[in-house]
């Protein structure tokens, strides 16, 4: 006669899968809780009253073009400097 309390090998015990859930569930809260603590909530409050609690609206972006200008005229100035430092005219 086989024992009745021997376990199947392959099935997972429940108390270790609600431990599991609970791990996962408590990881979660702790991020939320840590977002909070680095961050605060002033940027979501000021988003909440900035739109009267409607729906975020995306704000303009500059073109990529623009963007690119500025970053190469920037890249510019900063050898220009460069050069002007260590002894080279620009």
């Amino acid at each position: 006669m086989a024992p009745s309390s021997k376990s199947d090998p392959g099935r997972e015990h429940p108390v270790v899968a609600w431990m599991g859930i609970a791990a996962i569930l408590i990881a979660i809260l702790l991020i939320v809780w840590a977002r909070f603590e680095v961050h605060g909530t002033r940027d979501l409050e000021a988003t909440l009253s900035e739109h009267g609690g409607d729906s975020a609206t995306q704000t303009d972006k500059p073109s990529p073009d623009a963007e690119r200008a500025r970053r190469d005229a920037e890249l510019d100035e900063a050898v220009a400097a460069g050069r002007w430092a260590g002894g080279f005219s620009p």
